[in-house]
């Protein structure tokens, strides 16, 4: 086995790293093999490479035009997999450490006002009404149950702060609608408790009653949110279902699900909630992270004050 393909063995079994996860460092090794490498599929010499390699390596990346982060994200993924072979005993050496600092920018997280949030659930209902009239859903009963699934995710994610991830991968085991808790099993196999609101709880229990149409699996390992055939949603299908949402409301096409979750964190502390609070229920490890919202909340007050304030500007 190729040391590439032994190395995302070690991060999915041994690191439980998540598929995405896998599939990023798999790229970033990729595309080094491509232009480091002439593309050989079969390329397995890794301890040929030294440090000059490492900054032939970084330049092709600033040529390429590479935003800072992205270059930095590539870097770090060379350095874990060299560090692993070193363990291995496979190199003597890392190339890729102490390599000149990328400087991460750092942008601000795009959020969703209250009232384009409330203006996209109820774009969910007007869409597929508009779907069964102009004939175009299969029949009146798909329509409802895919309507009233993706008002319920739409409602979840924004009212516990949940990954799209997080969302679709929810089993019944994890729901508590009379509590109104849920149970999320966030990055690194973390968990963490999320509230559930009443407009979450109310879409919920009128999206379950709709799910019976597809499937009648209510087991603890089911999950919540299906397909037309009872299967899991997957979050790449409820994208694609999203913007149509947003084109039905009327609201920027770039609008994703982790926009809902940057929203529910920034209107939690313009609403005075505290730093600490939020991020356990983001399910952040580093407080800096969560800190980025601070920066939004920050800048939508100094936008205030500079239209409102008669001596502003």
């Amino acid at each position: 086995m190729l040391q590439l393909e032994k190395f995302l063995k070690y991060l999915a079994v041994e690191k439980q790293a998540s598929e995405h996860t896998v599939d990023g460092y798999k790229l970033d090794l990729q595309q080094f093999i491509t232009l480091m490498a002439d593309g050989d599929v079969n390329f397995d010499d890794w301890p040929r490479f030294g440090r000059d390699d490492a900054r032939s390596y970084l330049q092709e990346l600033h040529k390429m035009g590479l935003a800072k982060n992205s270059i930095a994200r590539k870097l770090a993924s060379l350095r874990s997999f060299y560090k692993y072979m070193q363990l291995e005993g496979v190199v003597s050496s890392n190339p890729f450490m102490r390599l000149p600092s990328q400087g991460r920018e750092r942008k601000l997280p795009q959020i969703m006002s209250i009232n384009a949030i409330e203006a996209l659930i109820n774009a969910v209902k007007a869409y597929h009404l508009q779907q069964i009239q102009q004939g175009n859903a299969k029949n009146a009963m798909l329509a409802a149950f895919a309507s009233a699934r993706d008002q319920a995710l739409i409602e979840v994610i924004y009212s516990g702060g949940l990954r799209i991830s997080e969302a679709v991968g929810l089993n019944f085991k994890d729901v508590d609608l009379i509590g109104g808790v849920i149970l999320v099993h966030g990055k690194g196999k973390k968990e963490r408790m999320c509230a559930l609101g009443r407009p979450a709880r109310s879409a919920l229990r009128t999206y379950l009653s709709h799910r019976k149409t597809r499937t009648g699996n209510e087991s603890a390992a089911a999950p919540v949110f299906v397909n037309r055939n009872g299967g899991r949603l997957t979050a790449r299908s409820f994208q694609r279902n999203l913007k149509d949402y947003l084109e039905q409301a009327g609201l920027p096409p770039d609008m994703t699900p982790h926009k809902l979750r940057h929203s529910f964190a920034t209107h939690l502390l313009d609403a005075g909630a505290d730093l600490r609070s939020v991020q356990e229920m983001l399910g952040h490890a580093d407080l800096g992270t969560t800190q980025i919202y601070t920066h939004v909340t920050t800048e939508r007050l100094k936008e205030a004050y500079r239209k409102a304030h008669p001596r502003a500007k």
